[in-house]
């Protein structure tokens, strides 16, 4: 414990120079603070860390004792230790204890096998994907088909996770029920949003002429027994462990439409490129880990300089999704006030993640980015090769504006007006891969994954329970089912007005 505060001493009262002046004194910069791996480059440069920092956050990582909960996720142990259980997202993709992996690959095959038959129209000639799932259960579905499956011309997937009715009907108009598989993604296949959508589905595919709607459905979930209840065929569902988190599930079953849209090969491609990154997360030195290096800088803008937002832009129209997908893994894991031991924790935790789309956001948020008064670390993330075949002018541009926007952050502009002037010394990370490619974005959500746990362990924090979300949801079952008169004033008006 002496350790820990005394890191924590080291760290708060260390100096802070300004980016120029690291870059100056640093000739070796960009050889320590800039990672390559499995074609993604990772350049912390533009943050204020320094060799001095790097250090003593290396000792603070000692003392939380990183290494020794590192060894502890990826043995299976009970690192959710409010759940008491393990988090075994990396098991999916080879990484993990060895009954674990083999229970992984197990499931991984019954979903193959299924997606061999679906291929050769052993449920119809189906052309048509509905994925109803909410959380964790739909945004790594989203990203990875928007990003990769544009061009696959496979089936057409849509996935649905608002109860909205809009969404489902927006849909419906799109599809044809008779060539529509439904596929119901819950992990206890009692989420309240999902359910709903999946029976309004069932009525769409029935009203439709659709003789057997139930033989069109798969199901994908931890909880077996309750979609057999729920009218899913045994053969048509694809089981994944409990160990396995929501937001952490697009390696599993979860992972189900990724592989049908994007075809077997390219998911195996999307776990390997994830499982790299898990090697380079176990194995590789503390001062020269990805995961663990960019934790530091969130670390060191959270608690030292008080930042309480950090800001994601994708520049690739392929990764417009990636922001939101941040959101839940980032806020949903680490947005905790007490430790593992149940007491308050004494340093901020998660910061809110936000971020768009470049260079869309330059004409809009980055006013306040250069010249207002918050302090938003940034990050930018953006590819090499392009994903269109027009003038490359385009790609260009695009690359050219997210370089030249972290530069501009750092440096500034001095101006005799003050409203003309840019006051720099302002940080980025920028991310750049070779390719938006199964392999290179199942490593930046790896990269993204470890990152969260590399956080949550120096803070002393669950990163997979999520206790949180749960009041919404009881109070929302407790107006369906024992009416208003507990609730506030407000609530109620607001529910006798909207119901009247």
């Amino acid at each position: 414990m002496a350790d820990l505060a005394a890191a924590w001493t080291a760290i708060e009262h260390a100096p802070q120079a300004t980016l120029a002046a690291l870059f100056a004194a640093e000739p070796d910069r960009l050889s320590r603070f800039v990672v390559e791996e499995s074609g993604i480059r990772f350049d912390f440069s533009k943050t204020h860390l320094d060799a001095g920092l790097t250090s003593s956050f290396v000792a603070l990582a000692n003392a939380a004792g990183l290494e020794r909960a590192r060894d502890a996720l990826f043995a299976g142990e009970a690192v959710n230790v409010t759940e008491g259980r393990a988090a075994e997202h990396s098991a999916e993709r080879g990484q993990g204890a060895p009954d674990s992996v083999a229970h992984a690959r197990g499931f991984h095959a019954r979903m193959r096998a299924l997606i061999d038959a679906i291929e050769a129209d052993a449920l119809g000639p189906i052309r048509h994907v509905l994925h109803v799932g909410i959380g964790g259960s739909a945004l790594g579905p989203d990203l990875m088909i928007d990003a990769l499956g544009r061009d696959a011309g496979r089936y057409d997937v849509a996935i649905v996770s608002n109860v909205d009715g809009a969404a489902m009907e927006a849909v419906f108009r799109r599809f044809d029920p008779a060539a529509t598989l439904l596929v119901v993604a819950s992990k206890t296949f009692s989420t309240t949003e999902t359910m709903l959508n999946a029976e309004s589905a069932l009525t769409w595919m029935a009203e439709s002429g659709v003789d057997d709607p139930y033989g069109q459905v798969i199901a994908l979930t931890a909880n077996p027994d309750k979609a057999v209840e729920w009218g899913v065929d045994e053969t048509r569902v694809l089981p994944f462990s409990e160990s396995v988190g929501g937001r952490y599930s697009l390696w599993s079953s979860i992972g189900f439409p990724i592989a049908l849209a994007l075809g077997w090969d390219e998911f195996e491609n999307l776990l390997e490129g994830a499982a790299a990154m898990d090697r380079h997360f176990r194995f590789t030195p503390l001062e020269r880990n990805a995961p663990v290096l960019a934790a530091f800088v969130d670390l060191y803008y959270a608690v030292v300089r008080r930042a309480e937002t950090r800001a994601v832009f994708a520049y690739d129209e392929r990764l417009r999704l990636l922001p939101s997908y941040l959101q839940q893994l980032e806020m949903e894991s680490n947005g905790k006030g007490v430790t593992v031991d149940g007491v308050p924790v004494d340093r901020p935790t998660a910061p809110i993640t936000w971020g768009g789309v470049g260079s869309d956001c330059q004409h809009a948020v980055f006013q306040l980015l250069h010249q207002g008064t918050h302090l938003v670390p940034v990050e930018f993330v953006a590819a090499i090769e392009p994903g269109d075949a027009l003038d490359d002018a385009h790609h260009r541009t695009l690359l050219i504006n997210a370089f030249a926007q972290g530069a501009a952050l750092m440096t500034g502009k001095a101006n005799d007006d003050p409203a003309r002037a840019y006051p720099g010394d302002r940080p980025s990370t920028t991310i750049l891969l070779d390719s938006v490619d199964p392999v290179r974005l199942g490593g930046l959500i790896a990269f993204y994954e470890h990152r969260v746990f590399t956080n949550a362990t120096i803070l002393g924090i669950n990163p997979f329970d999520q206790f949180g979300v749960e009041l919404g949801k009881e109070i929302a079952r407790s107006i369906e089912s024992d009416g208003t008169d507990r609730f506030d004033p407000s609530t109620r008006a607001l529910i006798a007005r909207a119901f009247a």
